[in-house]
């Protein structure tokens, strides 16, 4: 059975949340972190052309140094050059249709425009490059426990490596009030999804006062195993069961959206919930536990490249 992508789906029994299932909430919050208006091209100057966007997409890439998984963070958000700045829009599969920002201006129409924010692409480039998981929202983004190092406003440039992450602001010296955050490329030069009327794109690292520094990325978190893919789940409270079934109880649960890795699945008991109904479970073997597919974030109900058990 094939299933639509859950964007906006509430579990009502088992106090499940998709985590942008809150327009009001949680994800206008993450919006708010990208609204670009700090960074408006001057008058007369046109928003990035498709032209400029296919010569940008020559420039976007790691111009230094840089380990393997670092480039591949640069590699993954340069894959989304030329896609459009959305208010909202974006995820850990790619571009999505956004939200229409209050302020009015360019933005006013982001709910019809596919594509991503400065949050949304660089979760997007975390994970599909290194397998990273970060949080929605700049702010918490820039003070994810997660990273493997961090570098204040007064370190500058110097110590940087391509797919560090780039911050900005209102008071530099409080990573709450980050609200812009890009990928870094090396020689002073960034991949950003700037603000809405403009496309992804390669700028130059502005340093003016909201600059707030920097944090890596590349390093964090395990591996997934050999014979593993890794998914996303989604909610809140998921069970994980012994077998692939709800006749046993739960020998444990994923207390929010997490990173696990699946070696194989099969046809189980047919399950229905958050209003799809899907027999496919997955085995994640550092749980020695299955979870079924519908808590999966994967637009598939049988997942794509993932043997039979």
């Amino acid at each position: 059975m094939r299933r639509a992508h859950r964007t906006q789906r509430i579990d009502r029994t088992h106090r499940v949340h998709r985590t942008v299932a809150s327009a009001g909430g949680l994800l206008l919050a993450t919006a708010l972190a990208c609204t670009g208006t700090a960074y408006a091209a001057p008058a007369g100057v046109p928003a990035t052309s498709t032209a400029g966007a296919s010569a940008a997409a020559a420039d976007c890439r790691a111009l230094t140094g840089a380990p393997a998984q670092a480039q591949a963070i640069v590699n993954a958000a340069c894959s989304q050059i030329g896609v459009p700045y959305s208010w909202g829009g974006g995820s850990i599969h790619g571009p999505t249709y956004g939200q229409d920002y209050p302020g009015g201006g360019p933005g006013a129409h982001d709910s019809q425009v596919r594509g991503f924010d400065c949050s949304h692409l660089v979760q997007y480039a975390a994970w599909q490059g290194a397998g990273i998981s970060l949080p929605e929202g700049s702010w918490n983004q820039a003070q994810w426990s997660g990273a493997t190092a961090r570098f204040s406003r007064a370190d500058g440039l110097a110590p940087l490596q391509p797919g560090d992450l780039l911050l900005w602001g209102t008071n530099p010296a409080n990573l709450n009030s980050v609200h812009h955050i890009a990928v870094y490329l090396g020689n002073g030069k960034m991949v950003e999804a700037r603000e809405s009327g403009t496309l992804v794109m390669v700028s130059d690292v502005r340093m003016n006062a909201e600059y707030a520094g920097a944090l890596r990325i590349a390093g964090a978190g395990e591996q997934p195993p050999a014979n593993t893919k890794r998914f996303m789940t989604w909610g809140t409270g998921v069970s994980l069961r012994p077998d692939p079934s709800t006749v046993r109880p739960p020998v444990g649960t994923l207390p929010r959206p997490t990173a696990v890795d699946v070696q194989c699945q099969t046809h189980g008991e047919l399950v229905r919930a958050e209003g799809y109904v899907n027999d496919a479970w997955s085995y994640l073997p550092k749980y020695n536990a299955w979870i079924s597919n519908i808590y999966i974030d994967d637009p598939a109900a049988w997942l794509p490249g993932v043997p039979n058990c």
